[in-house]
């Protein structure tokens, strides 16, 4: 139960002054549901306000506050701007303009009357202007305009000054918390205490402690939870499954296996061997061979007589799985089944029975195969593949399905920096796939301007009269007002007047069976072009597609495109990547693209995607169940995600854990963090 010292945090936002129906539709959509959510939607940036006493052209471009007086109005037409016509101390003239509400101008601004007033001084040819002040007061209220002054972002309905005002309301509800830092540590780092900390990152954005105190403390209720977990772990007992390699030894594999992923099988092979069930996170760049081995630990799991489950992201890759997998065992006694949203009547029900009478031994599917109506009869490893779609909350929700916990290996294909382990996966243990399997080539990344776009439709005539194939790359399913992004069905029918009926999409609005007919269909060599949103991005593997085209490659990131180019040079001959771009770049996307030319390196590529983009986005997407910081920024998780792991494990090893007087502090961080659901080990206690 949550302690009802924090209740007041986690009301309804509608429980502050002036949030209406009308107003808590913008909150809302800016994910502010709670006065929780209030307190830690921090201000972006700050604008600093000039105190001046009379006007200096100087300060064109700048925000001054400075006292004047309303001389006159002036309005051009009946819907042109209203001015009213202003003067400082020294008699210098500047028009006030308000584009819309004379009335509110004139009552803001009554003739003769001196007004303090703040706002952005700008120069109409010879004429100074403030276009919509943002404040006028009166001389006596002028403090009341802040020097330096939040801002946040906002949604259409909600200004920065209310928004400014349901956090001044939030943070008086603020409870008095004991601290859960260490002493010595919190002292080094200067940092003030934990409401202060909230109070001044509000009021003053540019205050470094205060921010880093609250990255701080979200960082370290997150390796409170994950180093919670992997005790939980340890101290549990799992099913040992040591395998005899009769399964592993019948494989018929066109190559050996490289020398990471016999270090890796090993690794694996010693962890299902304990009566400690395994928590190990495989890393691999695209390609490294990631499904050997986790087939290897399958068919390890099997040999033991244990059952095993493949849990896969999308639809489209649980079939790939499926398909590759009983290929591969075939001629071998083991059944493998598929369990999808898709699957129902009798092929469902058969399945199920297969998996509690214990006849199914590997499972492959999505999400489905951990739904309350599946039962195994002995679930000895669970896999999870691209980790990244996957949380702690669903990872315990497969564990859940065995008697005793079963062993797991989550798997991701996105290279993630030594930061993001740490913070993401900090509970488990890391197996690294640094090889590519004989025949990988490197591919050849090319970054071509739009306006070459015929050129590249003529190169793609060329490749597909070699009898090779390609994939088309589109951000979008259709064209919308909002974007001028290419549209996946529209740029299939472009290249079909060119190409025929050799060019197919698929796009995630597709229904599965229409999905899976097409990319059969590509897979056979029937399709010469796929042109495909990003679903495409995790798991396809056609060895003859050799040529990967990616329009407004600008607008993806480094990590995103990575997986995107990974969908070729899958074969042995030369493939090549063409990243498609914009005329206008910013600097950096314009980075980004020289980085995918320059290097294949996944890892190098994922650290430099962290620094540009942030650590929600490098795993893919921001709804992805996995923890979202929103107080702790990218360069404050590299400075303070390993003090913030030793401090978890300091608290558990040395200072008595949740028990102990910080460790009761830590308990109400938890909640309050809300890592509490993640780890599930707190309840009733």
């Amino acid at each position: 139960m949550r302690p009802e010292i924090l209740n007041p945090l986690f009301a309804e936002v509608e429980v502050l002054k002036g949030v209406g129906p009308q107003l808590a539709k913008p909150l809302h959509r800016l994910g502010l549901d709670r006065v929780l959510d209030v307190l830690f939607h921090l201000p972006g940036g700050w604008i600093d306000r000039k105190r001046v006493d009379r006007l200096d052209p100087a300060d064109v471009g700048r925000i001054v506050t400075v006292p004047l007086i309303a001389g006159a109005y002036r309005q051009s037409g009946a819907r042109g701007p209203f001015r009213v016509q202003a003067v400082d101390i020294d008699g210098q003239p500047v028009s006030l303009i308000y584009f819309n509400n004379p009335a509110w101008a004139r009552k803001l601004l009554p003739l003769g009357e001196p007004k303090i007033v703040s706002g952005k001084l700008d120069r109409y040819g010879q004429e100074l202007q403030i276009v919509h002040p943002d404040h006028v007061v009166d001389p006596g209220e002028a403090a009341e305009i802040p020097e330096r002054e939040a801002v946040y972002s906002l949604s259409e309905g909600l200004t920065a000054r209310r928004l400014a005002d349901f956090a001044s309301q939030a943070l008086a509800r603020l409870p008095v918390l004991a601290e859960w830092i260490e002493p010595r540590l919190k002292a080094s780092r200067g940092w003030p205490d934990w409401a202060e900390a909230l109070a001044t990152a509000h009021r003053d954005p540019a205050a470094s402690k205060a921010r880093e105190r609250l990255a701080y403390d979200e960082l370290f209720a997150n390796q409170l939870a994950l180093s919670l977990v992997r005790a939980s772990s340890r101290r549990r007992r799992g099913l040992p499954l040591a395998g005899d390699g009769v399964l592993r030894d019948g494989l018929r594999l066109p190559y050996g296996p490289t020398g990471a992923q016999q270090r890796a099988i090993r690794e694996i092979e010693g962890d299902l061997q304990q009566d400690q069930p395994m928590l190990r996170l495989l890393q691999g760049d695209v390609g490294s061979g990631k499904t050997l081995v986790a087939l290897m630990a399958m068919l390890a799991a099997v040999e033991a007589g244990a059952q095993a489950a493949l849990l896969a992201p999308t639809e489209i890759l649980a079939r790939q799985h499926f398909e590759t997998l009983s290929r591969q065992l075939a001629g071998l006694p083991v059944n493998v089944a598929i369990l999808t949203g898709r699957e129902k009547g009798r092929v469902r029900e058969s399945c199920l029975i297969g998996l509690a009478d214990g006849s199914i031994h590997i499972l492959v599917g999505t999400h489905a195969i951990f739904q309350q109506a599946v039962s195994y009869r002995r679930l000895g490893l669970a896999v999870v593949d691209e980790q990244h779609r996957f949380g702690v909350a669903q990872r315990m929700m497969l564990a859940s399905k065995a008697e005793l916990p079963p062993h797991l290996l989550v798997m991701t294909a996105t290279p993630i920096p030594r930061t993001l382990t740490l913070t993401h996966y900090g509970e488990m243990d890391v197996s690294r796939l640094d090889e590519m399997p004989p025949g990988r080539q490197p591919i050849e990344t090319r970054v071509i301007s739009d306006e070459r776009l015929g050129e590249v439709i003529d190169a793609l005539g060329r490749h597909i009269e070699a009898g090779k194939q390609a994939y088309w790359v589109c951000p979008l399913v259709e064209e919308s007002e909002k974007s001028d992004l290419a549209a996946a069905e529209d740029r299939a029918e472009l290249l079909r007047a060119r190409f025929g009926d050799r060019v197919g999409v698929v796009h995630g609005r597709m229904k599965g069976p229409e999905k899976d007919a097409v990319m059969a269909a590509f897979q056979r060599g029937d399709l010469a072009v796929l042109v495909a949103t990003t679903v495409i991005e995790v798991g396809v593997d056609v060895s003859n597609a050799s040529l990967m085209i990616v329009e407004h490659a600008d607008r993806f990131g480094l990590a995103q495109l990575h997986q995107l180019r990974g969908r070729v040079g899958r074969g042995d001959q030369h493939s090549v990547c063409l990243l498609l771009r914009s005329g206008a770049l910013s600097e950096t996307a314009r980075a980004r693209l020289a980085l995918m030319r320059d290097t294949n390196d996944g890892f190098r590529i994922a650290e430099e995607d962290l620094r540009l983009r942030g650590a929600g986005e490098i795993l893919g997407t921001r709804q992805s169940g996995e923890a979202e910081f929103r107080l702790a920024t990218p360069e404050l998780i590299t400075d303070l995600a390993q003090p913030a792991m030793d401090d978890a494990r300091l608290l558990i090893d040395r200072d008595g854990g949740l028990d102990s007087e910080r460790g009761q502090a830590a308990r109400v961080l938890l909640y309050l963090m809300e890592r509490d659901a993640a780890v599930g080990l707190l309840r009733g206690g």
